[in-house]
């Protein structure tokens, strides 16, 4: 039973994850194609809740392991 949650709190911060990249996979594309300081500032500054759990993310996982 307990590694069946373990795998379940794993798999979930992996959807976290992946849910923000989804929501910025616009601002992304934008970076890819054109790179500029502004544009990462602004990516930054209009998504603030995605870009702090893509930071956070190897901290949660990390966590969750041990």
């Amino acid at each position: 039973m307990a590694k069946f949650l373990y795998k379940k709190i794993n798999l979930i911060t992996i959807i976290i994850g992946l849910l923000s990249i989804w929501e910025l996979r616009i601002e992304i594309r934008l970076l890819i194609e054109n790179f500029t300081f502004i544009g990462l500032f602004y990516a930054i500054g209009k998504h603030p809740l995605p870009i702090s759990i893509l930071l956070l993310l190897p901290y949660f996982y990390e966590k969750r392991v041990k």
